[in-house]
Order: structure tokens, then sequence, then C-alpha cells
């Protein structure tokens, strides 16, 4: 097996490991579909593409469909996003968080939800997500690219509180001002601070604002996310998770 620079460290899968079903006897290795998943993930390469010295396309996919359906993937991210914050002398559970979107330009084989972001010219899908102080994702959502930012915002709050409970402040860009602060308020008790621009016309990096937007550059290092080449949003979910899931592993 070519050691491929994506492939799993043993100390990185001693972690994950265990959310997996690793006493069966399998025809392949089960740490050899991990590798082969992430080598998509990093690469952007088709199934059926897969270098023949990992194992079939088919079975690959097989494993990946069935614990994209499980959730692991969503629970060793999680579980990473507790770790990593505990490493980094926080608490493991997060009470800020930092909302954005990204509008992604989907492919010719991408179907679920596309739509037209009139505004940055792009016909896709857009990426809602929810960071920590860290840049960690707590929630993503994807819809269609046509959703505006305030309509997003309360589909990927209600994702995010399905995991992360102490969040008590949301920080925003213009985009999400108006009615929106009072319904966030009002309907999750969390207050949506909104962080404005200079008004001077001079170069000036938001606070907490680079945070999110240097998460979203980790997520589109990843070339399965460059673009949406999924049919399917739970799909385009799944590759952010696993992105996020190769980040956080090498921090180990």
């Amino acid at each position: 097996m070519t050691n491929y620079p994506t492939n799993l460290s043993d100390n990185q899968w001693q972690i994950i490991s265990k959310y997996l079903d690793v006493s069966r006897n399998r025809k392949y290795d089960l740490r050899e579909i991990v590798n082969a998943i992430l080598y998509i993930v990093k690469t952007g390469c088709q199934w059926r593409m897969l270098p023949g010295d990992f194992a079939p396309w088919k079975s690959v996919y097989y494993y990946f469909c069935v614990w994209k359906k499980n959730e692991i993937f969503e629970i060793i991210h999680e579980t990473l996003v507790e770790k990593i914050r505990v490493k980094q002398g926080k608490k493991e559970e997060p009470s800020v968080g930092i909302i954005d979107a990204q509008s992604v330009k989907s492919t010719l084989v991408s179907s679920q939800d596309k739509g037209f972001d009139a505004g940055k010219k792009i016909k896709g899908i857009k990426r809602h997500i929810i960071v920590d102080t860290l840049g960690l994702i707590l929630a993503v959502v994807i819809q269609s690219a046509s959703v505006q930012d305030r309509d997003g915002a309360i589909s990927v709050v209600n994702k995010l509180l399905e995991s992360w409970r102490k969040i008590v402040k949301i920080f925003a860009d213009a985009g999400y001002r108006g009615r929106l602060i009072d319904t966030i308020k009002t309907t999750f008790k969390i207050e949506l601070e909104i962080i404005k621009r200079n008004e001077l016309h001079t170069f000036k990096i938001l606070p907490k604002r680079w945070i999110v937007e240097r998460t979203f550059d980790w997520i589109d290092n990843n070339r399965r996310n460059s673009k949406n080449y999924e049919r399917l949003n739970n799909t385009s979910v799944a590759m952010v998770h696993l992105s996020a899931i190769r980040i956080m592993l090498n921090r180990f």
C-alpha cells in the first residue's frame, strides 16, 4: 500500500477507530477504507478513479454511505472538536459562535437544491456554517445558493443547538442584520451581535469575522469542496465534516 500523505498515522487511527466496528474480520481493513475516503476528500478525485492500491471503489463508497447514514462522521467530528478545545485550554462546550455563509459553484453532476446567488453571480449551493472562536466547525447546513443569509441562519442555528446547547452569543456580519436579531433572541435565547465594517475606506480585518473566513479557506483546501460535486446535500455536509476531521487530526 502506497503511503499517501492523506493516510492516517497510528495515533490518528487510534483516535477514530473507537467509533468504528473494527472487531469483525473483513476482506478490507477499515483503516484502508478510511484512508481511501480521506484521499478522495483531499484530492477531489471521482470514486471510480481511486488508485488501484486502495480497496475497490464500490467497497469504499459502500462504507462511506453507511457511515454517513449512521452519522459516524458527525460523531467523530464533534468528539474531535471537544478534544481540540480542551487541548487549547478551553471548555469542551463553546459558549460563543461565529456564523457565515459561502456560495459554491455546482457541477453538472450535482443537483439537489441548486440555485443562483444574484449578489455573487454563482449558480450552485450555499454552505452555512457556525464555528467557535478557534475556527472549529460547530454546525453546517447546505441549501440553495438563492437562499438569503438571513433565512439560512435559522436552519444552521437549529442544527447548532442539536449538539452545542451552551451557546449564548453568535457573531455575524451585516448580512444578518435586521429582524433576524430579534428572531434569534426570541426563538433560541441567543444574542446575535453584528460586526460592522469600518466606515473609513481603509483595510481592516473585522474582529471575529476573519476566524470563520479562515475556516472556509481550510475547507476549500480540500479539493472535494472546491466546488459542489455531490448529488445530495447530506453528502456535501459529510464532505465538510471529513475536511474538518482531517484538519483536526493533524493537530494530534
